[in-house]
């Protein structure tokens, strides 16, 4: 089972980068642990800011890391003890965005033209958030200069394409041994955008938001059960809105090909101080709830069909 990128082009991974090197990690299933399809991944945890980058900028790293989905790498650690493969981001949101198609670039941040295959004039491009952010923080700009292509090049090259090498790999390894794979791609949003949700079961504010494309992406069934899981712990909890599955939610989620991809946001409220990202005793409790999603996932995909 493979997965093609149309809009990718054929410039090749460094070696370093094809074996994992800073681009990303990849925690497999602990010996003994049950034979799952499932795939646990964290495209925007990533903590590593190259010099060249910060050389570029007008802000600091203390800035840029506001744009992370701080610590949801270790919300979903133990996840291997369960039969899931982890695999985490090792870059900063702010240098890649790996969940953004790789030539959603703003040609305005550019100081040469770039090529006809990127895509410019994306929605996420005019909100200044494409595959290279052009804003951080409350909307500051990031860099003090403008860019090459050949720099925005060097991030997809390195960065970008392994990750995104390793994830289609990695769902075309359970897809073969399972006849299926479930990518559920955790991450966390700013507390300010969770408490504009109003929904007629919860009212105002939300804890979780389940991304599936509006039913694309994944079978219902596999959107009813991690709800269900969810608010059995007392998680109020919401489908696509404010959102409802990226740049990876869509391309991978194919489930008439029994490949499923659910998107999930977590309220950083729950377990981070957004003023200092430093995590709160809420970190734990987050965990052991995370960690009873897994072994419920890890139980029920067979009953997905």
């Amino acid at each position: 089972m493979t997965l093609t990128d149309p809009h990718r082009t054929e410039t090749p991974a460094t070696p370093s980068a094809a074996a994992g090197g800073i681009a990303y990690r990849i925690d497999p299933p602990v010996a003994g642990a049950p034979a799952t399809p499932l795939i646990f991944a964290s495209p925007h945890s990533g903590r590593v800011y190259p010099p060249e980058m910060l050389e570029a900028a007008a802000v600091g790293e203390a800035l840029m890391r506001r744009s992370e989905d701080a610590f949801v790498d270790e919300l979903i650690a133990a996840a291997p003890r369960a039969g899931v493969t982890v695999l985490t981001a090792g870059y900063g949101r702010a240098y890649i965005d790996l969940n953004r198609d790789p030539w959603e670039l703003d040609p305005a941040m550019f100081e040469d033209e770039l090529p006809p295959h990127v895509q410019g004039r994306t929605a996420r491009v005019a909100a200044g958030l494409g595959a290279i952010a052009k804003l951080a923080g409350e909307g500051q700009k990031i860099y003090g200069r403008k860019l090459r292509y050949a720099e925005a090049e060097a991030r997809i090259r390195t960065a970008h394409r392994p990750y995104h090498d390793a994830l289609a790999r990695l769902i075309g390894e359970a897809h073969a041994a399972h006849g299926m794979a479930i990518l559920i791609d955790w991450h966390s949003m700013p507390s300010a955008a969770a408490r504009t949700v109003v929904t007629p079961r919860h009212g105002k504010g939300c804890d979780m938001v389940l991304g599936d494309r509006f039913g694309a992406a994944c079978a219902p069934a596999l959107t009813r059960l991690v709800e269900k899981v969810l608010e059995a712990m007392d998680h109020r909890v919401v489908r696509n809105a404010p959102y409802a599955g990226g740049y990876t939610t869509e391309f991978y989620g194919r489930p008439a090909r029994r490949i499923h991809a659910l998107q999930i946001e977590i309220d950083r409220a729950l377990y981070l101080d957004e003023t200092t990202l430093e995590p709160t005793e809420g970190l734990e409790r987050l965990k052991a709830d995370v960690a009873r999603l897994t072994e419920a996932l890890a139980v029920g995909w067979r009953d997905l069909g």
